[in-house]
């Protein structure tokens, strides 16, 4: 593989001293003992290489929902305040104020979309029905490490809604893991997450011990690994979609909408969950699979990191089944659902890959900007800033190069739920 100049500006003899130093038994034990969260978010800010500027596949799966995010708000049950006091029209109140969390918020455009369609949504039909315009509560959660200033300077005055109305929804943001606790009992009327249940609170610890079976050597993901890292990945991934249940269940009001949106494989792959994409295509050309172990690899044979290194950086997201999220869900108890599905969406147009074919230096511009949206912040916790950049690099050389990567299709798999709290 031939490297440009650029991606060739550190050698294992010029790496600077405070990178060796990072080096030295730091990485694996950053991920341990819970630490993951501290580190793990969305890159932010707003240039090329921000989650803000390179969302589309969630921007695509969040549309593909949208009819049955419509649906559930559309028939969910209407709170009124003061409800079983006195006649209804005397019960409806100027004063009511629903509450709305998304949860996972990241940044960007996705976030406000989404608490926006929520909003009118609901006011349609509270004005239409009861003759009343309440107001509402917008909630952004995340983990503490979100680019929570990019958000927030997100809002101008697509949020006034009128003169003697000032604001669409009153926003506040509240971070924190959504594995744990985040509002009072009973507090929130709809609770929406997108695009992040298949992140994972923490890597599980066998996989990050170098004398257990579950040592992912060689690869930075779950996708056709060994059994037992599969199966580490698999209960850590049943606990905490158990702990985001038991925490919504006590937040949401009864009769309240809980609609989640993740990462997932199709039905019928609950026994292959080392099979976490759909077909051999999407294998070979996902941003977590080849290209990825390619550039780890990579970095090794020019003695930039060690084995170890490599070994112990691992991606984590486990991508559940519908059958994983229909057990979760009785489990759990107290919800109701309404819908589950799981459905596909493609990676980009028919153009785009047309265009990137004529230009594959710009697909694997594209590919990395992705990549480093999404991974750039734990990578740069495992590697330190310079290293993380040679990744980086190294993965562009690798998609850019690799023709035939550009001419399959990769499909991203996702599974829609839409549950009302019983």
């Amino acid at each position: 593989m031939n490297y440009s100049s650029s991606s060739m500006s550190i050698s294992s003899n010029i790496r600077p001293k405070s990178e060796q130093e990072y080096m030295k038994g730091h990485p694996i034990k950053a991920w341990r003992g819970g630490g993951l969260h501290r580190v793990l978010c969305m890159q932010g800010g707003d240039d090329d290489g921000s989650y803000a500027k390179n969302s589309e596949a969630p921007a695509s799966a969040i549309t593909l929902s949208k009819p049955l995010l419509l649906t559930a708000i559309r028939t969910m049950k209407l709170f009124i305040q003061g409800e079983g006091e006195g006649d209804e029209e005397d019960s409806l109140s100027d004063h009511l104020s629903l509450r709305i969390a998304d949860l996972g918020c990241a940044t960007g455009y996705n976030t406000l979309a989404t608490i926006d369609m929520v909003v009118e949504g609901l006011r349609e039909r509270y004005i239409k029905e009861c003759g009343v315009d309440p107001e509402f509560e917008a909630y952004f959660s995340d983990l503490p490490s979100n680019d929570f200033n990019s958000l927030f300077r997100s809002f101008s005055s697509n949020n006034t809604l009128s003169k003697n109305k000032p604001n669409r929804y009153y926003p506040a943001g509240v971070p924190g893991s959504f594995y744990t606790r985040l509002f009072p009992k009973g507090m929130l009327h709809v609770a929406v997450s997108l695009s992040a249940l298949h992140w994972l609170s923490q890597i599980p610890d066998t996989v990050l011990d170098k004398k257990s079976p579950a040592w992912n050597k060689g690869k930075a993901w779950i996708d056709g690994a060994k059994k037992e890292v599969v199966e580490a990945y698999a209960k850590q991934s049943e606990e905490d979609l158990d702990n985001f249940l038991r925490c919504r269940k006590q937040e949401i009001v009864e009769g309240g909408v809980l609609f989640m949106l993740m990462g997932g494989r199709p039905a019928g792959s609950l026994h292959h969950p080392d099979n976490q994409l759909d077909d051999s295509d999407s294998r070979a050309k996902h941003p977590f699979t080849s290209s990825m172990d390619q550039a780890w690899e990579d970095l090794l044979n020019e003695g930039l990191i060690d084995e170890e290194t490599r070994d112990g950086f691992n991606i984590p997201v486990y991508m559940r089944s519908p059958e994983e999220v229909k057990r979760g869900i009785e489990r759990c108890g107290g919800f109701e659902i309404q819908r589950l599905e799981y459905q596909r969406i493609v990676e980009h147009s028919k153009e785009k890959q047309d265009e990137w074919i004529r230009d594959p230096v710009s697909y694997g511009r594209a590919k990395t900007n992705l990549v480093r949206a999404t991974l750039r912040p734990i990578v740069e916790a495992h590697l330190g800033p310079c290293l993380s950049d040679q990744l980086f690099n190294r993965f562009q050389n690798r998609v850019s190069s690799d023709i035939s990567l550009i001419h399959k299709t990769c499909f991203y798999g996702v599974i829609v739920v839409s549950a009302i709290r019983i």
